[in-house]
């Protein structure tokens, strides 16, 4: 089981890398959308409802040299890849709408899951939503009065209609005046996700790379009048059976989980590490579940951490876990503070694990010692 951090932006350079390998840890989720491209998020941070990304219109589809290069780039530093996690909205809109330019964008992504697997990426987080990560509010309610993200659907015009040209919270192309809002009933877009999963899939086996579906956050039933996929914990293994293979996996989210109505988030996480279907884990915490939550320091929530970690190492999960939304200290630099805070405590589960394990098993040793010493 190994610690990682997600990079994205500014932070996915020589400078983030130099963070990331004086904290000690060795892998790198990287985020190749530029979510901030014209970006507006001025009325997000003064509290009103997001987050706000901008916009992906035009973006090359990106390259194996590109990837290379990142690749090489995090290398210098003592870092290797674990994932490339988000694919951009304009490579994929039609995939997602069903829109006439599907099979052409499917061959993109094929193209793209193949240069992830020569540049030596692993595996390839997606999240399967029109509406995306929406809904939140920026709140002082973490400990100490923290800033932290707060899901209060009664706070909010949650069925508000995604603007046309946009999927994924960002936007794809220019919006049509007077176009009619995008929206989704389950069956269609579980059938959408299976079309997906039965293209690529086989694709992702011949590259030697894992696409891993994150859950849905907020897990709602609807969200901007359009249907939520995995906002179960039943659900992922559905999303597993449609198209049975180790490429179809889970960028397994602890913090999403733990926010759905029902599943025991110790029970699910034993259940798909022991059967290995865990492409990387996003180790949040939170306090609350839908329609009401606040995502919290990864030591101040409701969920036992150091027992997902310990039921990770039982179960073998050999993987990358990576700190996910973490909330922000009020200090120059709330980011990385934030960060080096989370990864330090994950370092301490993950010895606490391996000590607790290396105890239970020196009783059976000493026994099998004295056993040979009296034959």
């Amino acid at each position: 089981m190994r610690i990682g951090i997600s990079l994205y932006g500014e932070l996915l350079s020589e400078k983030g890398a130099r963070f990331a390998s004086q904290l000690g840890v060795q892998d790198v989720v990287v985020h190749l959308t530029d979510y901030a491209r014209n970006a507006d998020n001025s009325a997000y941070l003064a509290g009103g409802v997001g987050p706000i990304n901008g916009d992906c219109i035009d973006a090359p589809l990106w390259s194996y040299q590109y990837m290379a290069d990142l690749v090489a780039m995090l290398g210098r530093h003592g870092l290797r890849v674990a994932a490339m996690e988000n694919i951009s909205p304009n490579f994929w809109s039609d995939i997602l709408l069903d829109g006439p330019r599907k099979a052409e964008q499917m061959e993109d992504m094929k193209t793209l899951v193949r240069n992830a697997g020569r540049a030596g990426i692993p595996v390839v987080g997606y999240n399967f939503s029109l509406a995306g990560v929406w809904g939140w509010q920026r709140k002082p309610v973490g400990r100490g009065g923290a800033v932290t993200a707060v899901f209060a659907m009664d706070e909010i015009d949650a069925q508000s209609p995604i603007p046309d040209g946009m999927v994924g919270n960002m936007r794809y192309r220019r919006g049509v005046p007077g176009a009619s809002p995008q929206v989704v009933d389950e069956a269609t877009l579980w059938a959408r996700l299976e079309w997906f999963l039965r293209e690529l899939v086989p694709v992702a086996e011949d590259a030697g790379v894992r696409l891993a579906a994150h859950p849905d956050d907020p897990p709602v039933d609807l969200l901007r009048g359009t249907a939520r996929l995995v906002n179960s914990h039943a659900k992922y293994d559905r999303l597993l059976a449609l198209v049975p293979s180790p490429a179809n996996a889970l960028e397994y989210c602890v913090g999403s989980l733990a926010e759905m109505r029902e599943g025991d988030v110790y029970e699910t996480t034993r259940h798909f590490a022991r059967a290995g279907s865990i492409g990387y884990v996003h180790f949040r915490n939170v306090h609350g579940e839908v329609p009401n939550y606040v995502e919290t320091f990864v030591d101040d929530g409701d969920i036992d951490m150091a027992r997902i970690v310990q039921i990770l190492h039982e179960e073998g999960y050999d993987g990358v876990l990576v700190p996910d939304h973490v909330p922000e200290l009020d200090c120059s630099a709330p980011w990385h503070a934030g960060h080096a805070y989370t990864i330090g405590y994950m370092k301490a589960l993950i010895a606490q694990a391996s000590a607790l394990s290396a105890s239970r098993a020196t009783p059976v040793a000493h026994h099998q010692k004295a056993a040979v010493s009296r034959q």
